[in-house]
Protein backbone atom coordinates (compact mmCIF):
# COMPACT_ATOMS: atom_id res chain seq x y z
CA UNK A 1 0.00 0.00 0.00
CA UNK A 2 1.01 3.62 -0.89
CA UNK A 3 2.13 5.62 2.34
CA UNK A 4 0.07 9.36 2.78
CA UNK A 5 1.51 11.26 5.31
CA UNK A 6 -1.62 13.09 5.09
CA UNK A 7 -3.60 10.12 6.46
CA UNK A 8 -3.15 7.50 8.95
CA UNK A 9 -4.10 3.52 8.75
CA UNK A 10 -6.05 2.85 11.77
CA UNK A 11 -6.82 -0.49 10.96
CA UNK A 12 -7.49 -3.42 8.61
CA UNK A 13 -10.57 -5.22 7.48
CA UNK A 14 -10.16 -8.54 7.77
CA UNK A 15 -13.21 -10.65 7.59
CA UNK A 16 -16.92 -10.74 6.71
CA UNK A 17 -18.93 -11.22 9.82
CA UNK A 18 -22.49 -12.68 9.84
CA UNK A 19 -25.43 -11.98 6.37
CA UNK A 20 -26.55 -9.04 6.53
CA UNK A 21 -22.65 -6.96 5.21
CA UNK A 22 -20.96 -6.22 8.70
CA UNK A 23 -17.11 -6.69 8.32
CA UNK A 24 -14.67 -7.45 11.41
CA UNK A 25 -11.77 -5.19 11.27
CA UNK A 26 -8.31 -5.27 13.48
CA UNK A 27 -8.35 -2.21 15.11
CA UNK A 28 -5.10 -0.27 15.34
CA UNK A 29 -5.91 2.29 17.86
CA UNK A 30 -5.80 2.01 21.83
CA UNK A 31 -8.63 1.50 22.90
CA UNK A 32 -9.14 -0.84 19.95
CA UNK A 33 -13.17 0.47 20.33
CA UNK A 34 -11.41 3.94 19.14
CA UNK A 35 -11.22 3.04 15.43
CA UNK A 36 -15.24 3.57 16.30
CA UNK A 37 -14.97 7.65 16.88
CA UNK A 38 -13.91 8.24 13.46
CA UNK A 39 -16.57 8.02 10.81
CA UNK A 40 -15.29 8.87 7.26
CA UNK A 41 -12.87 6.06 6.13
CA UNK A 42 -10.71 5.64 3.19
CA UNK A 43 -10.03 2.35 2.61
CA UNK A 44 -7.00 1.43 0.47
CA UNK A 45 -7.31 -2.15 -1.17
CA UNK A 46 -4.50 -3.24 -3.58
CA UNK A 47 -3.78 0.89 -4.17
CA UNK A 48 -7.71 1.53 -5.08
CA UNK A 49 -9.26 4.56 -2.43
CA UNK A 50 -12.67 3.69 -1.79
CA UNK A 51 -13.86 6.26 0.66
CA UNK A 52 -16.08 4.85 3.06
CA UNK A 53 -19.09 6.31 5.67
CA UNK A 54 -19.35 4.29 9.20
CA UNK A 55 -22.71 3.62 9.62
CA UNK A 56 -22.09 1.78 13.36
CA UNK A 57 -19.68 -0.77 15.17
CA UNK A 58 -18.96 -2.46 18.42
CA UNK A 59 -16.64 -4.56 20.51
CA UNK A 60 -17.57 -8.39 19.09
CA UNK A 61 -14.93 -10.64 21.82
CA UNK A 62 -11.78 -9.47 20.61
CA UNK A 63 -13.02 -7.83 17.53
CA UNK A 64 -14.47 -4.78 16.11
CA UNK A 65 -17.64 -5.04 13.72
CA UNK A 66 -18.58 -2.90 11.65
CA UNK A 67 -21.70 -1.49 8.94
CA UNK A 68 -20.70 1.05 5.98
CA UNK A 69 -23.08 2.70 4.34
CA UNK A 70 -24.42 1.39 1.23
CA UNK A 71 -23.11 -2.91 1.69
CA UNK A 72 -25.39 -4.37 3.14
CA UNK A 73 -24.59 -8.16 2.00
CA UNK A 74 -22.17 -10.66 2.72
CA UNK A 75 -20.85 -11.07 -0.89
CA UNK A 76 -20.47 -7.25 -1.34
CA UNK A 77 -18.62 -7.08 1.97
CA UNK A 78 -16.76 -9.80 1.31
CA UNK A 79 -14.57 -7.26 -1.39
CA UNK A 80 -13.57 -5.60 0.97
CA UNK A 81 -11.79 -7.94 3.20
CA UNK A 82 -8.26 -7.03 3.59
CA UNK A 83 -8.43 -3.31 2.93
CA UNK A 84 -6.73 -0.66 4.93
CA UNK A 85 -8.80 1.74 7.15
CA UNK A 86 -7.17 4.95 7.08
CA UNK A 87 -8.41 8.43 8.45
CA UNK A 88 -7.08 11.75 8.01
CA UNK A 89 -4.02 12.58 9.86
CA UNK A 90 -5.21 15.59 11.39
CA UNK A 91 -8.21 13.79 13.15
CA UNK A 92 -5.96 12.34 15.25
CA UNK A 93 -5.57 13.52 18.87
CA UNK A 94 -2.66 15.89 20.29
CA UNK A 95 -0.43 13.75 22.47
CA UNK A 96 0.91 14.78 25.46
CA UNK A 97 4.39 15.73 25.56
CA UNK A 98 6.88 12.11 25.29
CA UNK A 99 4.00 10.40 23.38
CA UNK A 100 3.98 9.62 19.90
CA UNK A 101 1.91 7.63 17.41
CA UNK A 102 3.93 4.38 15.82
CA UNK A 103 4.27 6.04 12.60
CA UNK A 104 6.22 8.68 13.97
CA UNK A 105 8.90 6.62 15.58
CA UNK A 106 9.21 4.41 12.23
CA UNK A 107 11.54 5.59 9.92
CA UNK A 108 13.68 6.81 12.91
CA UNK A 109 17.65 6.37 12.78
CA UNK A 110 18.46 4.83 16.27
CA UNK A 111 21.69 5.12 17.57
CA UNK A 112 23.66 4.68 20.72
CA UNK A 113 24.43 7.78 23.79
CA UNK A 114 27.94 6.80 22.24
CA UNK A 115 26.57 7.36 18.74
CA UNK A 116 27.02 4.56 17.18
CA UNK A 117 23.85 3.30 14.27
CA UNK A 118 22.42 0.41 14.67
CA UNK A 119 19.94 1.24 11.86
CA UNK A 120 16.76 2.42 11.24
CA UNK A 121 12.64 1.76 12.75
CA UNK A 122 11.08 -0.63 10.53
CA UNK A 123 7.94 -1.22 12.45
CA UNK A 124 6.86 -2.07 15.64
CA UNK A 125 5.27 -5.32 17.57
CA UNK A 126 3.06 -4.81 20.30
CA UNK A 127 3.58 -7.20 23.32
CA UNK A 128 1.65 -8.28 26.62
CA UNK A 129 4.76 -6.16 28.67
CA UNK A 130 6.01 -3.32 26.06
CA UNK A 131 6.07 -2.52 22.51
CA UNK A 132 9.30 -3.73 20.84
CA UNK A 133 11.27 -1.51 18.02
CA UNK A 134 11.93 -3.27 15.09
CA UNK A 135 15.00 -2.13 13.92
CA UNK A 136 16.58 -2.85 10.49
CA UNK A 137 20.31 -1.98 9.60
CA UNK A 138 21.35 0.20 7.21
CA UNK A 139 24.32 1.16 5.41
CA UNK A 140 25.42 3.56 8.30
CA UNK A 141 25.20 0.51 11.13
CA UNK A 142 27.81 -0.70 12.89
CA UNK A 143 26.76 -4.18 11.50
CA UNK A 144 23.85 -5.56 9.52
CA UNK A 145 22.29 -6.81 12.77
CA UNK A 146 18.32 -6.62 12.85
CA UNK A 147 17.28 -5.58 16.53
CA UNK A 148 14.04 -6.22 18.46
CA UNK A 149 14.76 -2.72 20.87
CA UNK A 150 12.26 -2.54 23.83
CA UNK A 151 10.35 0.63 23.70
CA UNK A 152 10.70 1.83 27.30
CA UNK A 153 11.33 5.57 27.16
CA UNK A 154 13.18 6.68 29.97
CA UNK A 155 14.27 3.53 30.29
CA UNK A 156 15.87 2.36 26.82
CA UNK A 157 14.96 4.62 25.11
CA UNK A 158 16.44 7.99 25.76
CA UNK A 159 15.50 10.68 23.62
CA UNK A 160 13.19 10.84 20.46
CA UNK A 161 13.84 13.70 17.76
CA UNK A 162 11.15 13.66 15.34
CA UNK A 163 12.95 16.87 13.61
CA UNK A 164 16.12 14.97 13.86
CA UNK A 165 14.40 11.67 12.48
CA UNK A 166 16.46 9.98 15.21
CA UNK A 167 16.55 8.24 18.40
CA UNK A 168 18.95 7.78 21.17
CA UNK A 169 18.96 4.13 22.93
CA UNK A 170 21.12 2.51 26.09
CA UNK A 171 20.91 -0.90 24.21
CA UNK A 172 24.14 -2.74 24.70
CA UNK A 173 25.60 -3.58 20.93
CA UNK A 174 25.91 -7.16 21.63
CA UNK A 175 22.29 -7.61 21.98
Amino acid sequence: MTQNPQETVIGRITSVFGVKGWLKVFSFTDPKEGILDYTDWVLDLDGKRIPAKLEEGRRQGQTIVVRLKGISDRELARTYCGAEVRVPTAELPVLPEGEFYWRQLQGLDVFTAEGECFGRVDHLIETGSNDVLVVHATAASIDQRERLIPYRPDNVVREVDLAAGKMIVDWDPEF
